[in-house]
């Protein structure tokens, strides 16, 4: 299974509290065994460090966001100038749908790029655009 995780999914992996850590953990788990399985985006970990750092204490922010940094297990794709202007053409097309914010649509380009429909968030946006991804868990 390949799987693209969203600022919520890295949240929830990182607080052993949440009620859904168990399951979000399994299914990490189940796409991280095979190299090259598990992606994000740099506007993904932009989103997740802001918040880690704002809701968490620094030590627990700092461990969590230094290990997926520099996780062998974890492909970090860029949002690059040609991404970000496909994400702002999708904007325009989903004008129906103002609440999506643009991270969501770098994430859906990033995602349709690299042929990945499995999304680990709790984001409806994601069924929303008929894309075809499917929101895990």
């Amino acid at each position: 299974m390949k799987l693209l995780v969203d600022s919520w999914g890295w949240l929830v992996l990182e607080d052993s509290r949440d009620p859904l850590h168990k399951t979000v953990s399994g299914i990490y788990a189940e796409a991280a065994a095979t190299a090259g399985n598990v992606f994000s985006t740099n506007f993904i970990l932009d989103e997740t460090i802001s918040l880690l750092f704002r809701r968490r204490p620094f030590r627990e922010a700092s461990r969590f966001t230094s290990g997926l940094l520099l996780s062998p297990y974890i492909t970090i794709e860029q949002v690059t100038q040609a991404r970000f202007r496909k994400a702002f053409d999708l904007r325009l097309r989903l004008r129906d749908k103002p609440d999506i914010s643009f991270t969501d649509l770098t994430t859906m380009i990033v995602a349709r790029e690299l042929n990945v429909t499995d999304i680990l968030t709790g984001d409806r946006h994601f069924r929303q655009v008929g894309l075809g991804f499917r929101i895990l868990p």
